[in-house]
C-alpha cells in the first residue's frame, strides 16, 4: 500500500490512471477491501475533544470502507466522491447518506461548515497543492483533517516474500521517504499506527490484491500472470494455503488541526 503522507511513483501519467482506476471493480473492492480500526478512527477525531456527532466528511469515500467506522464512532458523515460507480456501491451501502459527486480539489460544500475530514486510502491521489486549501475552506476554525491508510505488515516474512510477488511494472518503487505533509493553514502534522488484520484465504487475498490499482492498470495479459502468480505463492506456503487466516496489517493515520 501506499504511504498516506504522499505518493512516490514518480510517473504522473501512471499516478493519473491508477488513481481513475477503481470504478470497474467496485463492487469487488467493496467485498475485499480491509476496514479500518475503529481505535484508528477516534484517534484521527481526538482534537475535536467533546464535539457531539460530529459533522465528518469522508473525502474520496468509494465504496464506503471509512465511512461504516465513522458511523460507528458516531460521526454524521457527507461523503464527496469523483467516480460515478464507485458513488454508486457506496450508495448501495449506506443508502441513508449523502454521496456527492466531488473531489478533493472541488468539494461541494460551503466554507466552515464541516467539523473533519477524513480521507481513507485516497490522500496519495490528491494534488495536495490544490486539496490543502479546498480541506481547510470547508473546516471550521480547529476541525481536523486525517488520513488512514491500511497497509501490510513488514514485520511478517511471507507478507515482504508477497509484495515481492505481487509486483508488476505499474507498481510503485519502495520508498524509505517518511515525511510528514505540511501546509500553512495546519498545525504540524502527527503519525500514528494501529494493528489489526484481516479473515482472508487464498483466493480472497488474490482478490483483494486484484483490486489494487498496480494490478488493474496493466493489461489482461500481465494482470492474469501476476494474479496467478499471487494466487500459486498463497495456496502453497503453510500461513496461507490452508483455509482460512489472519492477515496482519497496520493502520498509517495522519492527523492535523486547521488553524
Amino acid at each position: 500500500m501506499t504511504h498516506p503522507s504522499g505518493w512516490h511513483g514518480g510517473d504522473p501519467e501512471l499516478k493519473a490512471r491508477r488513481a481513475s482506476s477503481f470504478g470497474p471493480s467496485a463492487a469487488d473492492y467493496a467485498r475485499y477491501r480491509p476496514d479500518y480500526p475503529l481505535a484508528a478512527i477516534r484517534w484521527a477525531l481526538e482534537p475535536l475533544g467533546g464535539t457531539v456527532n460530529p459533522e465528518v466528511v469522508d473525502l474520496g469515500a468509494g465504496t464506503g470502507k471509512l465511512t461504516s467506522g465513522l458511523v460507528a464512532a458516531g460521526a454524521r458523515v457527507i461523503a464527496v466522491e469523483p467516480d460515478a460507480a464507485m458513488r454508486a456501491e457506496f450508495a448501495r451501502h449506506h443508502p441513508d447518506l449523502p454521496a456527492l459527486d466531488g473531489s478533493a480539489e472541488t468539494i461541494p460544500l460551503p466554507d466552515d461548515s464541516v467539523d473533519a475530514v477524513l480521507v481513507g486510502q485516497a490522500f496519495h491521489w490528491f494534488d495536495q497543492e490544490r486539496a490543502f486549501p479546498e480541506i481547510a475552506r470547508v473546516l471550521r476554525p480547529g476541525g481536523v483533517l486525517a488520513a488512514l491508510s491500511n497497509g501490510d505488515d513488514p514485520s511478517v516474512d511471507w507478507v515482504v516474500q508477497l509484495r515481492r510477488v505481487a509486483w508488476s511494472h505499474a507498481s510503485a518503487p519502495p520508498t524509505d521517504d517518511d515525511r510528514l505533509p505540511a501546509h500553512p493553514r495546519f498545525e504540524p502534522f502527527e503519525r500514528a499506527e494501529f494493528r489489526h488484520s484481516q479473515r482472508q484465504t487464498a483466493d480472497d487475498l488474490t482478490a483483494t490484491i486484484g483490486t489494487h490499482s498496480h494490478t488493474l492498470v496493466i493489461t489482461p495479459a500481465e494482470r492474469a500472470e501476476v494474479l496467478g502468480r499471487i494466487s500459486e505463492f498463497l495456496h502453497a506456503r503453510p500461513e496461507t494455503g490452508n483455509g482460512e487466516f489472519e492477515l496482519p496489517l497496520r493502520a498509517s493515520v495522519i492527523r492535523a488541526v486547521r488553524r
